[in-house]
């Protein structure tokens, strides 16, 4: 079951998930993976449970599940994250592991750039912490530093529905060398803070590649009054917009009929300005008038659209008046100093 936003812990909030198999963590090593496969713990989707399916280990179960150890030590399982970066905290998700459920794990994080064996440097970045029958359990994290792969510890045995590292990835800017980048890129660290309404979903919109069905991007619920939806994204880094890439693939009966965009420079403020951005964004300045959006298409909007700007942090994706968009590209290069 998922929880709302506005109920999450800030670093939950304010991060995205490194462990996400859809921005590309992928699963590396497991001690045991007898009862259910590691990586359907990093799958984005929320645990689902079927009371009547079973399979050849026994219980069909959404998430890692280990046997039952009968011998000393405990498990534990390796995960590359989707990108390097900064972890502000963890989402250990019991969901339906009621008799199964670890009572404990700890984490440990590296950063190699290859795959971690027998001589890695591990770190602990979450000690002993206590975990109970299907939940969300939320831990925060103070560690500073840049990672690329995390250990998870179960003690002794058991199952975890899913796993979610939410960080910052690390923006590598001496390697990018002037070159234009996707600036609300996730993989790069660019985030949702704000939305009008995101009824069917809107954590991929700014994923990679294309989406894969119509659940896979932002789509709003049918609008019954004035007006247009809009979603609201901080960028990366600060940045100047040199074009952008509007992909309505899937949608065909529900795509909007256009879209703009409006962008601000809100300078070094940090996440506590997420909750100002809103009542502001109305009067940012429109660097793309409305454009006229088709069915399951890419649209591409080049310097011949989108009007000189300055640098800017955010950016607002408006819709009119509602509908559904599987992929946004915010095209430009980082600012100077």
């Amino acid at each position: 079951m998922s929880i709302p936003v506005e109920e999450l812990p800030a670093f939950a909030r304010n991060s995205i998930n490194l462990a996400s198999a859809g921005l590309g963590a992928r699963p590396l090593f497991a001690t045991d993976e007898f009862f259910a496969p590691l990586e359907r713990m990093l799958n984005d989707e929320p645990a689902i449970f079927y009371p009547e399916k079973f399979d050849d280990h026994g219980k069909w179960m959404d998430g890692w599940e280990t046997r039952r150890r009968r011998s000393n030590g405990h498990d534990f399982a390796i995960i590359q994250l989707a990108a390097p970066g900064t972890i502000a905290g963890f989402d250990v998700d019991t969901a339906h592991f009621t008799g199964n459920y670890p009572p404990a794990c700890r984490i440990e994080a590296c950063n190699s750039t290859r795959k971690p064996d027998e001589a890695t440097e591990w770190t602990e970045v979450l000690g002993l912490s206590q975990l109970g029958p299907s939940a969300h359990h939320y831990f925060a994290c103070a560690s500073g530093a840049v990672w690329t792969h995390v250990r998870l510890h179960i003690h002794p045995d058991g199952g975890v529905a899913r796993l979610r590292v939410f960080g910052q990835p690390s923006l590598d800017t001496g390697s990018i060398n002037g070159s234009a980048i996707d600036l609300a890129s996730s993989l790069l660290g660019g985030r949702i803070v704000a939305m009008s309404n995101a009824h069917y979903g809107h954590q991929r919109l700014l994923a990679p590649g294309r989406g894969v069905n119509m659940g896979d991007g932002w789509e709003t619920r049918r609008r019954r009054e004035p007006g247009n939806d809009w979603i609201i994204i901080k960028l990366a880094a600060r940045g100047t917009i040199e074009s952008a890439i509007v992909d309505t693939a899937h949608f065909k009966g529900n795509y909007p009929y256009a879209c703009s965009i409006q962008v601000a420079d809100l300078g070094n403020a940090g996440e506590s300005l997420d909750e100002l951005v809103v009542a502001s964004s109305m009067f940012w300045e429109e660097i793309l008038p409305q454009q006229k959006l088709a069915a399951d298409t890419i649209h591409e909007y080049g310097p011949n659209q989108i009007r000189q700007n300055g640098a800017i942090t955010h950016a607002r994706f408006n819709i009119y008046p509602d509908g559904g968009v599987s992929r946004l590209r915010l095209l430009g290069k980082l600012a100077r100093g």
